[in-house]
């Protein structure tokens, strides 16, 4: 009897707190009974005496409403899009008073040396006002020396030189600057580095991707 006093004055609490709605129902032999509401959830609790004699909740049966799932706060995923074939733009030939696409490589054994150089070229070009079309590496070359001993006929490997290679192509250099920037560059040469200015072409272009010679030898069979 001492607990459902004690539920009944806990009751009558949260009531007077407004935090839920309390019906008291009393029963027989000293049974209470009260139906707690609270928005759409109801509880509904039976004493009798100091005995807890049931509980029943509904909303165990009710439907959650996304409540603990985090899905719909991420990022709708973006459906990746096949990569298409690289195209080759249309070269641009010039007219008498500027040059149309020219490409400035840059070559050297020295990885560091040639990146470098190669953003300087690209931030000269900026701010000289000169347009850069794109900025790329070319794939990267090794070559083996090798050398013959004076009483032998086998070769001996003697080293591997790796070749990087950095290209910037501009467009629309006036005929009257381009002998000033070409003297700008080479001033600024570092040693170790190879400096070559030269119109762009499709051969340039298609030494860019990866040889297939599998592939090369289907398509001429097929033609």
């Amino acid at each position: 009897m001492v607990f459902s006093n004690i539920f009944l004055f806990f009751a009558l609490f949260l009531a007077k707190q407004q935090w839920c709605y309390v019906t008291i129902i009393w029963g027989s032999q000293s049974t209470c009974r009260c139906l707690f509401a609270a928005g759409n959830t109801f509880a509904l609790l039976s004493f009798s005496g100091d005995a807890l004699l049931g509980c029943h909740r509904s909303y165990r049966s009710r439907p959650t409403h996304g409540i603990g799932k985090f899905k719909y706060l991420l990022p709708k995923e973006v459906p990746k899009k096949r990569k298409e074939r690289v195209q080759m733009k249309e070269i641009d030939a010039g007219t008498e008073f500027q040059y149309g696409d020219v490409n400035i490589q840059m070559t050297s054994y020295d990885l560091c040396l040639v990146e470098h150089f190669a953003q300087y070229v690209h931030r000269l070009c900026n701010r000289l006002s000169i347009r850069v079309n794109e900025s790329y590496a070319m794939p990267t070359k090794t070559n083996e020396v090798q050398f013959m001993e004076e009483r032998g006929s086998k070769m001996q490997l003697d080293a591997v030189l790796t070749t990087h290679q950095r290209v910037v192509q501009i467009r629309g250099l006036s005929s009257t600057f381009a002998p000033i920037l070409l003297e700008i560059i080479q001033s600024s040469q570092p040693e170790g580095v190879h400096l070559l200015m030269k119109q762009h072409t499709e051969a340039d272009f298609k030494s860019r991707l990866k040889s297939r010679p599998e592939l090369e030898e289907l398509l001429a069979e097929m033609s």
